[in-house]
């Protein structure tokens, strides 16, 4: 091979070379940002899952569906603090009833407060 081609292949490497990271790695633009906050309700995606989707997925008993927006409409503007309280208390309506805590008495005040927090944000 000529000596144009190890020179350039020389010039390649220093410049590469000048490219990475304090360890010598590869830069990575990503790991030098911060993390992007968790917006999804996590624990209430899980909640809904394991125990609410058990009504809500199948309108028993008149429970919303989540993504309805004209069932949830009314339920939403009554404020979430009528949703808790009818989710932790129970609650008996024209269209259904809510058993006192999803029917699940080991749900904590957390879990049922972010399952409806995570069918709200999928309702409006």
């Amino acid at each position: 091979m000529s000596p144009r081609f190890y020179a350039l292949a020389l010039v390649a490497v220093l410049l590469l070379s000048a490219c990475g990271d304090e360890k010598g790695g590869a830069p990575n633009a990503v790991s030098a940002l911060p993390p992007p906050p968790i917006t999804e309700n996590l624990l209430g995606k899980s909640t809904y899952g394991k125990v609410c989707a058990l009504c809500h997925a199948a309108n028993i008993a008149g429970a919303p569906k989540p993504g309805d927006i004209a069932d949830w409409g009314p339920r939403i503007a009554q404020g979430k603090a009528v949703l808790y309280q009818h989710a932790l208390e129970g609650f008996t309506g024209k269209k259904g009833a809510m058993p006192v805590r999803g029917g699940n008495p080991a749900l904590t005040d957390e879990e049922i407060k972010a399952a409806i927090d995570y069918m709200v944000s999928l309702s409006q």
